[in-house]
């Protein structure tokens, strides 16, 4: 948000954000909120297909004289195989989207070799989309706005009744027809289809949740701890990658990209 990124440069505030934070290529302590939110994306979806919340009344797995329900995951990180996982789990037919061919593998080999693994490309997505009864799309990029993958006339050819839940809309949604809603009102209907794109989902299991951050966040509070703000900094790479804003200065790039403000890179900042 800009107003939030205006108050922490005004106060210059050291901040580093858990999204951003990395090791290994992951995203560690974005990890467990990303397990959440895919798990839970197949328990929102479902409740969306009925019909009170506008949905097509479809149930996802089959039932005697009933075909199963199509789910289509549109990314193969954390969030995307985990709700992969699950809807595979509990019968669903299921189609994963990646241009990671590892991640697919990984999805294909967590889900016991049921889901359709495919190659993310345009036309494939507006396939996958308009085949599916619910559709979770979990495609971020650290620290930038989401790609738009699912633009309003792909939303348009969808099945009357469908769901999509955007699991992205903290980072401005990869659906086109994606606006915030909360744990209050989460639904809403647009070319219709159900949408829920509440924001910070795991909040919905406030326990799971903080039982999962607090065991990601623990070892980087500690080095804070031993080492001071800056010792822990310096001494780790990939926290260093999480430092977004620091005495009046944005370090990180993608969020200097997005809030239009000059951008200082983070070792520079801790000098």
């Amino acid at each position: 948000m800009p107003e939030l990124t205006g108050e922490l440069l005004d106060r210059r505030v050291t901040a580093v954000a858990y999204e951003t934070v990395t090791s290994a290529g992951a995203l560690p302590i974005l990890r467990p909120m990303s397990e959440v939110a895919g798990i839970l994306s197949i328990q929102v979806g479902a409740r969306g297909l009925e019909k009170g919340c506008g949905g097509s009344g479809v149930l996802r797995p089959a039932t005697a004289g009933s075909p199963r329900g199509d789910v289509t995951v549109l990314g193969a990180g954390v969030a995307g195989r985990n709700a992969a996982r699950i809807a595979a789990g509990i019968g669903a037919n299921v189609t994963i989207l990646d241009v990671d061919p590892e991640k697919l593998a990984r999805a294909n080999r967590e889900c016991g070799g049921t889901v359709r693994a495919i190659r993310s490309a345009p036309e494939a997505v507006n396939d996958a989309v308009r085949e599916a009864d619910l559709v979770v799309s979990t495609v971020l990029v650290a620290g930038e706005r989401a790609p738009l993958l699912v633009p309003r006339a792909m939303v348009r050819g969808m099945r009357t009744g469908a769901v999509v839940v955007d699991i992205a809309i903290d980072q401005g949604g990869s659906v086109e027809t994606s606006r915030p809603t909360t744990h209050a009102d989460p639904y809403y209907v647009e070319e219709r289809v159900v949408h829920y794109c509440v924001t910070n989902m795991p909040a919905a299991v406030p326990r799971t949740s903080t039982q999962g951050l607090v065991a990601a966040t623990l070892p980087y509070l500690l080095s804070f701890a031993r080492k001071g703000v800056d010792g822990a900094l310096r001494s780790d790479e990939g926290l260093l990658a999480g430092l977004n804003t620091r005495g009046g200065h944005v370090t990180c790039q993608g969020v200097a990209k997005a809030f239009g403000k000059p951008f200082l890179p983070a070792k520079e900042a801790i000098r």
